[in-house]
Formats: C-alpha cells, sequence, structure tokens
C-alpha cells in the first residue's frame, strides 16, 4: 500500500503536467487501474485487521502518542478508501469516459449517467475537491509517519519499526530466542540434550 501510495501521488503530479491527448487519457487509464486496486487491497486489509489485531509494540504505551498514532491510523484508511471512491465517481460522472477496468476485467460505473448534467457536474466537483483534500492530507501524513517511525527506532529504540516490517528468514535464528519485534511469542527454552555414553 505504501508503495502504490507513493506512485498514485507521484504519476498524479505528472498527468497534470501532461498536455491533453492521448497520453493523457493513458496516463488516466493506468491511475484509475492502481486506484481501483487500492480500493480492494483496503478492504481486504480492513477485513484481515478485524481478524487479525495488529501487533503489540512499545508504541502502544505512550499516551497521547498513542492516541495520535490511533488518529493516523484512521485517516490512512480514510485516504485509502476514499481516494479511489472520489476517483471512480469523477470517472463515472465524466460524459464519454472509457470504460473502468481492473486486471483486464470490466468495472462498473457509478449510476451518474442517468441523473440531470447539473447533479454530474456537482458529483465532478465533489469528488475532485475531497480527492485534492485527501492527496494534500497524505502529502503531510507520510512524511510524518515515516519519521515517527525512525524516531521511534533509532531515538527511544523501541520495537515499533521492526514489528513493522515484514518478517525475515529466521533459518539462523537461535534456538528458544525470541524473534525482534515479538517480545510476548518467545519461545520455550528447549530441554538440554544427555551427553553422550561413553565406554
Amino acid at each position: 500500500m505504501a508503495a502504490l501510495i507513493v506512485f498514485q501521488i507521484y504519476w498524479g503530479w505528472r498527468m497534470s503536467r501532461l498536455p491533453v491527448g492521448g497520453d493523457k487519457l493513458d496516463a488516466y487509464a493506468i491511475h484509475s487501474e492502481i486506484g481501483l486496486a487500492m480500493l480492494v487491497l483496503a478492504a481486504m486489509r480492513l477485513v484481515w485487521r478485524m481478524i487479525v489485531p495488529g501487533p503489540i509494540n512499545d508504541a502502544d504505551r505512550l499516551g497521547w502518542q498513542t492516541q495520535l498514532a490511533y488518529l493516523t491510523h484512521g485517516l490512512f484508511y480514510i485516504c485509502f478508501f476514499g481516494l479511489p471512491l472520489t476517483g471512480w465517481a469523477m470517472w463515472s460522472a465524466l460524459d464519454g469516459a472509457p470504460p473502468l477496468d481492473l486486471l483486464g476485467l470490466p468495472w462498473p460505473e457509478m449510476p451518474f449517467h442517468d441523473v440531470p448534467i447539473a447533479i454530474q457536474w456537482a458529483v465532478l466537483d465533489w469528488a475532485e475537491g475531497i480527492h485534492a483534500l485527501l492527496v494534500l492530507c497524505l502529502l503531510v501524513m507520510v512524511p510524518l509517519h515515516v519519521g515517527a517511525a525512525l524516531k521511534h527506532h533509532f531515538w527511544d529504540k523501541h520495537d515499533t519499526l521492526i514489528g513493522m516490517l515484514p518478517a525475515l528468514d529466521d533459518d539462523e535464528d537461535e534456538p528458544g530466542k525470541p524473534r525482534p519485534g515479538l517480545r510476548d511469542a518467545a519461545l520455550p527454552d528447549s530441554p538440554p540434550r544427555p551427553a553422550p555414553a561413553r565406554g
């Protein structure tokens, strides 16, 4: 999700500087398809988080900082859903826009073509404004989120960043040694092996 967000911000900036024509339409098609993929991934991520709670780490015991982190996570989810939905609404409100698809599969449009043109323009205007506001929100939150994770790791010596990163191959871990960032899931000590009999 982080990589897709960064790409979409860059791609949206790039699209705005392309002249009207086929290249701009192709850029919008790529932007929309990735946006729809983000919408699907955001829904899957939310369902996963409802089933499997996030890890408990040092950042969950810091009072106002913890509450601010929860607020930030909530705002990220609003962006995860709000940006693709407003983009979908804008595309659907454009008269004569090419059909949407995701990985080659057709994606339905929102039912805005059957409403009066004034409502279509209102939907387009509102969706565009909300879309721009959420992009600005991400431009503020992403560096703050990265900075906070680095601060927890290097300054506070917390396990927050380790818990955020994918688990690495632990083939070389010592038996009975807990993995970094998973303090509460330490493995039981292995019983000592008996010495070989000498005879």
